[in-house]
């Protein structure tokens, strides 16, 4: 099904193994590892995964995460969209006079629902007991973790953003300081925290002390969320969307994320002969560009809470709509007008399969960095910012209300083939997240490209406003042919920008895992 060729530079190999997990820190990854050596399957990897990431990874998603998954339990596709809603006290009025919603602060605050993910994916999927999927985390957050030196330039940018947080500095910058790359990083106030969380099955977190610390502290700034918003929250199982792409299908969760975006693109890329084409060709990266720009124009238009959404998943898919869009793209750039919501960078995803067959996608993230700024005393909790993916345009499907759930960037995607599991994956980066879905899929199913070759590739990046970011690897004359066709193109100078891929890839007898270059990852297993 997949080739075994390295055609780019890299200084990772993937590894094949029966039990594999992938993500984008290497200490996350062994928790991961240890908790299917104790007879865990792969959700309880996961878990373990993601529990260690707040503690490992704070600049990139915590314990005031929201996240998403999908699992094959072996049988079929489970999702689960574990979002958090906006406060009921939210309405337009509240941020009149803003040209747009607060990134920072309590108004940009919604629910938290990573840890109900945890809670509810454990229940229905896990088998080890709860308690033990912490064990790593709290061990990392009270006796100190060495900080990579990826997370380590992160959380050094995050200085400057937090600096009227006083309550972000006491937690994440002792001395005054961000940790550097090899230095020791202890957080005993977030190891109470996910013990506190491990003992309640996360009911101290939605209904106990850590849910009225949260809202005590909303109340002395300024903010509205309350016990019973907190309270309230459910995780909600879902069926993930499936879109054919030639002989498989990419399934995403429907919206509030930006998953449908990447089906769009693949449906318009299907009435295409892409695999004819040579790979990374101008025409090529022409047609999936193209294509891009109609899916991501379609999500900040369409996208939102479903219970907003005028235009639904049917609808973008129908093969009318697909066959029209894909009609609309000749040889020319076609001229779209800037996207106008908030796009972030800063998400971890996490990739986990047993020896049983479960397979399990999952992500979650603060959103940009560690988020709204907001850390609340003596628990380690950075609350998301996902509030400001709201609109403040009045009538938009995607604008502020109560109880509502915000337009979402980070996606986990899976691939069937003949209704049988093929792939987990993801590549975490906000606006870069359904591209790189198309890109991956692309190069694994148009060329047979193995996870890690396809990982290693250099990508393409179109930015909010339809400028296109490539990166170096792409040969200039490709670049020069896509500006001759009116696209506007430029080299980017960080790595940052085409985010992180994690992906398992299913084989006859087990797995190809593989982890991003980009990031300080690592794909494992025995």
């Amino acid at each position: 099904m997949i080739d075994w060729e390295f055609p780019y530079p890299s200084q990772r190999m993937p590894v094949a193994a029966r039990n594999v997990v992938a993500t984008s820190q290497p200490l996350a990854a062994q928790a991961g590892i240890d908790a299917l050596r104790q007879g865990g399957n792969a959700v309880d990897a996961a878990l373990a995964m993601a529990i260690t990431l707040t503690v490992t990874e704070p600049c990139s998603n915590g314990v005031g995460s929201d996240a998403f998954a999908i699992v094959w339990d072996g049988e079929g596709l489970i999702g689960l969209n574990a979002s958090g809603r906006s406060p009921a006290a939210w309405n337009p009025s509240i941020f009149q006079g803003l040209k747009q919603m607060p990134d920072l602060g309590w108004g940009s605050v919604t629910v938290p629902g990573a840890v109900s993910a945890w809670v509810a994916l454990s229940e229905r999927c896990g088998r080890l007991p709860f308690t033990r999927l912490f064990e790593r985390a709290i061990e990392y957050a009270r006796d100190g973790f060495l900080v990579g030196p990826k997370t380590a330039f992160f959380w050094g940018r995050a200085v400057q953003r937090f600096a009227d947080f006083p309550d972000f500095a006491r937690h994440f910058l002792p001395g005054g300081r961000a940790p550097a790359a090899g230095e020791v990083f202890r957080g005993p106030d977030l190891g109470d925290t996910l013990e506190r969380i491990a003992a309640s099955r996360g009911e101290a977190f939605y209904r106990g002390e850590l849910a009225e610390r949260m809202v005590a502290h909303s109340e002395a700034h300024g903010g509205l969320m309350s016990l019973a918003d907190l309270a309230d929250h459910e995780p909600e199982w879902t069926d993930p969307v499936a879109q054919p792409y030639r002989d498989v299908e990419l399934h995403e969760i429907p919206p509030n994320g930006q998953g449908l975006a990447a089906q769009i693109a693949l449906g318009i890329l299907a009435r295409f002969d892409l695999p004819a084409l040579a790979l990374d060709s101008a025409e090529s990266v022409h047609l999936q560009l193209e294509a891009m720009k109609i899916a991501i124009r379609a999500s900040f238009e369409h996208f939102a809470d479903p219970q907003a959404m005028r235009v639904g998943p049917e609808e973008l898919l129908a093969s009318s709509v697909l066959d029209a869009m894909a009609a609309s793209i000749d040889r020319r750039a076609a001229a779209l007008e800037p996207a106008r919501l908030p796009v972030g960078h800063d998400t971890v995803y996490l990739t986990a399969a047993d020896a049983d067959g479960m397979m399990v996608s999952m992500i979650q993230s603060n959103f940009q960095g560690f988020g709204s700024g907001i850390v609340i005393p003596q628990t380690g909790i950075a609350l998301q910012n996902r509030g400001s993916g709201f609109t403040l345009e009045p009538g938009h499907v995607n604008e502020v209300g109560p109880r509502k759930r915000p337009f979402h960037t980070i996606i986990p995607g899976f691939v069937t083939q003949s209704g049988q599991a093929r792939m987990s994956f993801g590549v975490m980066g906000g606006h870069m997240q359904h591209q790189g879905h198309v890109q991956m899929m692309h190069r694994i199913f148009d060329h047979r490209q193995n996870p890690q070759a396809a990982s290693d590739a250099p990508r393409w990046h179109i930015h909010p406003d339809f400028t296109v970011g490539l990166e170096n690897g792409i040969a200039p004359a490709v670049a020069k042919e896509l500006a001759r066709r009116g696209h506007n193109v430029r080299f980017e100078k960080f790595e940052h920008v085409f985010g992180g891929a994690q992906l398992i890839y299913r084989l006859d007898d087990g797995y190809c895992a593989a982890s991003d270059h980009r990031k300080e990852g690592l794909a494992i297993g025995f």
